[in-house]
């Protein structure tokens, strides 16, 4: 990965100097104060005027608001990293974080100002993101990484698709699965980069011996069996050929983990961490599978993803990246090892 490169001469709020600033703040406020609001709206105890039922608004505000939040962070950050070019900050970055606040309020008021107009507001941030990434990725010829930009639009596409079918329906229960389904492509990439390369920096320094396998064929096949996997899950969750996809793709997921070297990394929490949500990966895989067989709830597996994978990872993500960018050394201090447990 090349140098962070240099900021531009600025002097504005330092809340808008790094795309990861705004964004992984409002991400863990956004996930805390929802989740606070969603435990008393499920049990009637509190209104809130959304076109959603309580269970779609909880699943929606978790995927296209918290963890969209977190990976805008992300890809502000990391992009300069990949292309060589300098950051949005700034007037541009303002932008994306009023897009991404103007959004929430619009799903959260949707009863009251219709659903066609906070589909449309909501689509917003996505739409921005999508822009500015692909407009910094050409223009550093950074074309391996345009792949992004389409698991974005995908994003995009399914938030579109959860107001969609939640307003001309009721309910958004395909495109519940179809949204959960693109973020963990996402999470599957990214991570799948990112978590051997962090593993391999840190154990090269330290000792000679087993390092990660870096992403190669055999990831790009995991990524299209797992798509495949996950089709399925979407389309028809509960046939036995699905759960037999499933259980194929939990387990070229388990092997994957095991050539990253995670368990050479258990002095450094940073790096155990990233190891340990990536694990939910197949786990969500393997309980997805079992409830295609009957064998546990739905649940189970689509919390082991978003709860798990989703979360882990993210706070992980966010854990370095704040400490890295920040000029200080990535050492996890004791109060970010118990955000972690």
């Amino acid at each position: 990965m090349a140098p962070i490169p240099r900021l531009r001469a600025y002097d504005g709020p330092a809340l808008l100097s790094y795309g990861f600033r705004p964004f992984f703040l409002l991400a863990a406020l956004h996930a805390g104060l929802a989740i606070l609001a969603w435990l008393p709206f499920v049990a009637g105890r509190l209104a809130v005027p959304t076109s959603f039922m309580p269970v779609d608004w909880h699943v929606h505000e978790m995927l296209f608001g918290y963890q969209a939040a977190a990976i805008g962070g992300f890809l502000l950050t990391a992009i300069p990293n990949w292309t060589g070019r300098l950051p949005v900050q700034g007037k541009p970055l303002l932008v994306l974080v009023l897009a991404w606040l103007v959004g929430r309020f619009a799903v959260s008021a949707s009863a009251l100002i219709g659903w066609h107009l906070a589909m449309a507001i909501d689509a917003l941030f996505l739409t921005l993101l999508a822009g500015a990434a692909a407009r910094e990725i050409i223009a550093g010829r950074n074309w391996s990484n345009l792949k992004v930009v389409v698991l974005i639009g995908l994003l995009l596409a399914a938030n579109l698709a959860f107001h969609l079918e939640a307003g001309l329906t009721g309910s958004a229960d395909f495109t519940r699965r179809f949204a959960i389904a693109v973020v963990l492509m996402l999470v599957m990439l990214i991570a799948g980069r990112i978590v051997p390369s962090f593993t391999r920096n840190w154990l090269a320094q330290r000792s000679e011996g087993r390092m990660p396998v870096p992403f190669g064929a055999y990831d790009k096949a995991v990524l299209a069996g797992s798509a495949l996997a996950l089709a399925c899950w979407t389309a028809v969750p509960d046939t036995i050929a699905t759960g037999v996809v499933l259980m194929l793709a939990a387990g070229l997921h388990l092997f994957r983990l095991a050539r990253w070297a995670g368990d050479r990394t258990w002095r450094n929490p940073l790096l155990v961490i990233l190891h340990v949500g990536y694990a939910f990966v197949p786990l969500g895989f393997a309980l997805s599978a079992a409830a295609s067989f009957a064998l546990v709830g739905p649940g189970a597996g689509l919390h082991a993803w978003t709860a798990g994978a989703f979360g882990t990872v993210t706070l992980a993500v966010m854990s370095r990246a704040s400490l890295g960018h920040t000029g200080r050394p990535l050492v996890a201090t004791a109060a970010t090892q118990a955000c972690y447990a």
